[in-house]
């Protein structure tokens, strides 16, 4: 029983950010090919780093190494005991690398006091250290002691481990020749645990996995998920209530829920967390990655590329696929988010022709600028096709605006409507149809929003049947006029394009659905509106007071076909996945009482409007 729950953790911790590897062939057996050593790597400080070498047999030649340093483990430990693949993908796998995995201070066998996104120190003095040292440390000794190594270093990783690719690229180590961060957390106030200072419910029981500190090295698991008794997770987070009723589940010693708690505005304490602040005169080159449906980490992917582009002059390009959290280091044939289906070997075309070539470019070949990727390779997740880009956004787009009109229409011009809608929180929008406890949620990205487009208290946009293409590239703006009897609201925007009545099912259908006006949500966000004016310092509202809340969405490449319809929708819960905001201002949602959830009524004004950038014609 012991050991089944041992793999459930280590299961559940991987599946969060560090997903299934490309598989090898069947005759491909890491074993046969590679040595492996396991070493404990000093840092300037003296704590000790534990770290897992694939070293090829085949001794003729030298190579680089790639390094990933990850807080879910660099298993499996001991003598004998090989992972069954190894490296970004298996054509990196299988060409010939040194690959190398690496426990992060504070987690598994290493030493030292784990910090869930450590603070970077710009100007370290004598043994400060961060984890730009420690990977500096790492590096270093690793070019100096690894035979064969041909004094060029590369690293990867996928979310977390994506953060701290990220992380290499400051302070960076000379022979750091070559970066891929992907889906790498950018930011904690903005990327999986709060949007736009909402708190993401969902990502609740991975507290579990961040929160609980260890005392010694080891190879077995040091916290466990909370039992919850059931697969229903609305009903589970409405029954519980108030978020300080989910203190029964974590206490004091869960490091990670007492930090939320404790500090619900963007503060001194999130603020130095943060990386994307850090971006510039980065010298190694850059290859950002992500997931155009990546429920876990758009901003951080975005975001990093964007800095990196405006405040270095390094190698810098980004690729965007049609993928949600790690999707493009998988290998399944056909390519699809929850019910849509966007074509096949989508993931494997990418690792051969891009992500190796990458590698390859920069760790054996010349190095030079001219690598033979395009700068931005994004996906249009509407045509089903992949678009080539000098640059991100794209230089030959106009910008379009569009008003939340009367009659369910968007409209070229404001007008005078005003749209009221109760929100109650005893009854929130549910951001799902699905029954289901997740361990964080991903198919809901493009899940089918006929449902919430059914309800009172979603307010509906749309354009008529479009006569020709629209195409919308980059990011998405909502400038909402609002108003609300309480004094604080959540204010959701979702972007979605309805397919015609003859669209047609696929083997990813859902049984109870049908393709044919599916509304695929292609873009959603949530402003907490306490946050309208500034993430430092929350502000209420004037009941009834007419008021601008403005926020982006992560960047889109989607095109609208002809026959299809674009939808807005507006609302203000969205539950669980966020949680549920009292509608009466209070200093510190996390700790609500009961008496403070309060039903409003809520005023969408008619030049409230959408704007963002389609490609000319």
């Amino acid at each position: 029983m012991k050991l089944a729950r041992y793999h459930l953790i280590l299961f559940l911790s991987v599946l969060l950010s560090f997903p299934v590897l490309a598989q090898p062939d069947a005759e491909y057996k890491v074993e046969e090919h590679y040595n492996k050593q396991e070493v404990d790597i000093t840092m300037r400080d003296g704590i000790k780093l534990h770290t897992t070498i694939y070293s090829p047999k085949d001794t003729s030649k030298k190579y680089p190494i790639l390094l990933q340093r990850t807080p879910y483990s660099s298993a499996p430990y001991g003598e004998g005991q090989f992972r069954s693949k190894i490296g970004p993908n298996e054509f990196l796998m299988q060409e010939g690398n040194i690959i190398v995995y690496q426990d992060v201070r504070g987690r598994w066998m290493s030493e030292g006091t784990y910090d869930n996104m450590r603070a970077y120190i710009p100007k370290k003095k004598g043994k400060q250290i961060d984890e730009a040292s420690d990977t500096y440390d790492s590096i270093d000794w690793l070019v100096k002691n690894l035979k064969n190594n041909n004094g060029r270093v590369g690293t990867w990783g996928i979310s977390y481990p994506g953060y701290y690719a990220l992380y290499s690229l400051l302070d960076a180590h000379p022979a750091l020749k070559a970066a891929s961060p992907q889906a790498g957390i950018g930011d904690f106030f903005f990327d999986d645990f709060h949007h736009n200072g909402a708190y993401l419910l969902s990502y609740w029981r991975a507290t579990a996995v961040f929160g609980y500190e260890k005392d010694k090295p080891t190879t077995e698991p040091w916290y466990e998920f909370p039992e919850l008794g059931t697969q229903d997770q609305y009903q589970f987070f409405l029954d519980n209530g108030p978020l300080t009723n989910l203190d029964k589940y974590y206490k004091e010693d869960n490091v990670f829920w007492q930090q939320l708690k404790d500090h619900s505005s963007y503060d001194e304490f999130w603020k130095p967390r943060g990386l994307i602040q850090h971006l510039e005169n980065i010298k190694p080159a850059v290859m950002i990655v992500g997931g155009l449906f990546d429920a876990e980490d758009l901003y951080g992917p975005f975001e990093s590329y964007k800095n990196i582009e405006k405040r270095s002059n390094n190698y810098n390009t980004m690729v965007f696929g049609p993928w949600s959290h790690g999707d493009w280091a998988r290998t399944k044939e056909r390519q699809a988010i929850g019910n849509v289906y966007f074509g096949d070997n989508i993931s494997r075309n990418y690792q051969k022709d891009i992500e190796t070539k990458f590698f390859n470019h920069f760790l054996k070949g010349s190095g030079s600028k001219d690598s033979g990727l395009p700068e931005a390779y994004v996906y249009d997740t509407g045509k089903h096709e992949w678009n080539n880009y000098t640059e991100w956004p794209p230089k030959n787009a106009e910008s379009k605006t569009l008003f939340l009109g009367e009659d369910q229409k968007l409209s070229d011009s404001a007008s005078n409507v005003e749209l009221t809608f109760i929100s109650d929180p005893k009854k929130p929008v549910p951001y799902s149809e699905d029954i289901k406890m997740v361990f964080t949620p991903r198919k809901y990205m493009t899940d089918d929003q006929r449902f919430a487009a059914r309800r009172p208290d979603v307010l509906v946009f749309e354009t008529p049947v479009l006569e020709e293409d629209m195409s919308l590239v980059g990011a998405i703006e909502a400038h909402l006029k609002v108003a609300t009897t309480g004094t604080d609201a959540d204010w959701v925007v979702k972007v979605i394009d309805v397919y015609p009545p003859d669209a047609e099912d696929t083997e990813e259908t859902q049984e109870y659905l049908k393709m044919s006006n599916y509304h695929m949500m292609v873009r959603s966000e949530v402003m907490r509106g306490r946050f309208r004016n500034s993430f430092e310092n929350p502000e209420a509202f004037v009941p009834s007071e007419k008021t601008e809340v403005n926020f982006d969405l992560q960047d889109v490449n989607h095109t609208f076909k002809k026959g299809h319809k674009l939808q807005i929708q507006v609302q203000s819960t969205w539950f669980p996945l966020i949680d549920l905001n009292p509608q009466t201002f209070v200093p510190n949602i996390f700790k609500a009482k009961k008496e403070d959830f309060k039903k409003q009524t809520h005023t969408v004004y008619g030049d409230s409007f959408i704007k963002f950038s389609t490609l000319k014609k």
